[in-house]
């Protein structure tokens, strides 16, 4: 009896889902929904690139948490439009609260759009947001073992990043076995090992955010 109940739960979302790729599409918005477990630094990754880029791109950032608004008063310091969704428990976010939150965004001239989902390896890859693409983080204070453990999310995102190459000398982690585990999975994600601490590597990551919003400009 519960099989019925989850399908319709989606099935929701999915149609809300396609609502918020209809206006992604018609304001030629670049949307991406960054996913990974806590403590991975997709917060700093936001950070590093709104400041980055500002002079680029108008970007804003829809924050998914369990509690507290710390993360997007982090973001907002750089000055972009930042917009907090607490799921009270939740672990993850659905396309109706992002829509909701889309509504307290100036969306006019938006050239990029984060949604910063909740720190979990699972729910959030279960749930279309209407975006363009989904971006998977990890970083290597955690196991490199996680694409194969985790395999869904990795499986349907277009780009992983491993973040933290900095602490890469202290810990216990080969780039090489996690980024063949990921490749196994999707044969088109992209590996970009990155540090948000010194900036190594994140030229890339730019340069594929670049692609990305010309082609959907395009």
């Amino acid at each position: 009896m519960e099989i019925p109940v989850v399908r319709n739960v989606l099935e929701a979302n999915d149609r809300l889902a396609e609502t918020l790729a209809g206006i992604f599409k018609a304001k030629g918005i670049l949307c991406l929904n960054l996913m990974s477990s806590p403590g991975a630094g997709k917060t700093t990754l936001l950070e590093r690139t709104l400041s980055d880029l500002k002079g680029e791109f108008r970007m804003a950032v829809i924050e998914g948490d369990l509690q507290t608004d710390n993360d997007a008063r982090r973001v907002a310091a750089t000055g972009a439009q930042a917009v907090q969704v607490n799921t009270e428990g939740g672990c993850h976010l659905d396309s109706g609260m992002v829509l909701d939150a889309l509504k307290s965004i100036d969306t006019e001239g938006l050239d990029i759009l984060f949604v910063e989902n909740v720190g979990n390896l699972v729910c959030p890859a279960e749930f279309n947001l209407g975006e363009d693409h989904k971006i998977s983080l990890l970083s290597v204070t955690e196991g490199d073992d996680k694409p194969e453990k985790y395999p869904l999310m990795f499986h349907i995102s277009s780009v992983m990043l491993l973040n933290k190459t900095d602490l890469l000398p202290y810990v216990d982690f080969d780039l090489e076995r996690a980024s063949a585990h990921a490749r196994k999975l999707n044969s088109e994600i992209l590996v970009l090992p990155v540090s948000c601490k010194n900036g190594e590597g994140l030229e890339q990551w730019y340069g594929w955010l670049r692609e990305a919003r010309a082609a959907k400009r395009a």
